[in-house]
Formats: C-alpha cells, structure tokens, sequence
C-alpha cells in the first residue's frame, strides 16, 4: 500500500508543478513593504527600508531559484522530506532571509526569527521578521518567503492572525520543557 501511496503523491506533486509560474516583483510592491518598514518608527532611516524591502523581494526570488521551488509550499516540503529537494522548509527560508538582512548591518532596524508554535491543525512555521531596533516581534513585520513558494508574503505581525507569531528561541524552550501540546 505504501508504494502506491508513494506514487500517487509523486504523480500529483508533479501536476501541481507543472501549474505554477513564478509572477514579477512590481515596484509597487517594493514600494508598499518599504513604507510598511519605515512606518515602523520615526528613527527607522528611508534608505534601509528601501534596502530592506528591495532585498526582501529580490533575495526571495533568488532563493526560490536556486532551491528549484516549482510547486505550493507543502508540496515542496513533501519534496524536501522525500529528498528530491535540498532546502525551501520553512526554517530554511527564515534561517536564510534573517542571514542575508543581517549582512546589511542596518542601524535603525532589527532583524529577528519567529516561530508559530504547532498546533492541532497546523505544524510549526518559521519566519524572518523585521522591526524597528529595539522593538520585539510584536511590533515588526513579518517576511515570509515560504507561504508563496518564493513570492514575499509580509504583513505586520499584528496583522499576520495565520499564525502565533513568538521569538523562536522562546518557542523552542517551551517545545524541549514539554510545555507546549497541542
């Protein structure tokens, strides 16, 4: 049974990924999530959120590329845990944006990962977020690469009702202490 099972999921990976076409960054968009950076706070420079947003998308698209990320998110992921695929899990995707960010070495923004923790309908999700330095998560703007398959999904972490958005490392405490159960 388990072959079958194995082969039918292949086959409809692989329907499903031959249906999606990456679509363009309009400078629109570009625009929308600088405004949304520098609305962050007084302080926060307009050259690093142009930076920040410009990097946020393009860095996106790169990854999707380089990782081969063709199909919907958790078809990839399947493709990940198959192993037909290296990266594009969730941690992934957040472990590489809050690198490249962290390389700018921005002074009037922050660069954090959160974590939604699991629960009965949804397993833990992972992501980069950017705030005003100084803020916490709370206060930022999530950037998720994962949800699109390489097309930047934002939203200001208020906004973003999807998930449960918390510091990872608090998340992970809670995960190793048995603290969470869902």
């Amino acid at each position: 049974m388990k072959p079958v099972f194995a082969a039918l999921a292949m086959f409809v990976t692989l329907v499903l990924g031959a249906c999606s076409t990456p679509q363009p960054v309009q400078r629109s968009d570009i625009d929308g999530l600088t405004n949304a950076i520098q609305a962050l706070g007084p302080d926060v420079d307009p050259n690093e959120a142009r930076r920040a947003a410009e990097i946020s998308y393009s860095y996106s698209q790169q990854l999707a590329q380089e990782w081969n990320v063709t199909d919907p998110a958790i078809i990839h992921n399947a493709k990940v845990i198959n192993g037909f695929r290296e990266h594009g899990l969730c941690n992934d995707w957040a472990q590489a944006m809050t690198r490249r960010l962290r390389q700018e070495d921005f002074r009037t923004l922050q660069l954090h990962w959160a974590t939604s923790p699991p629960t009965p309908f949804r397993i833990i999700h992972h992501s980069a977020l950017i705030s005003a330095r100084g803020d916490g998560i709370e206060d930022g703007i999530i950037l998720d690469p994962w949800r699109n398959s390489g097309r930047l999904h934002w939203a200001p972490t208020r906004e973003d009702t999807r998930y449960n958005w918390r510091p990872r490392l608090e998340v992970r405490e809670e995960l190793l202490n048995g603290e969470l159960s869902f």
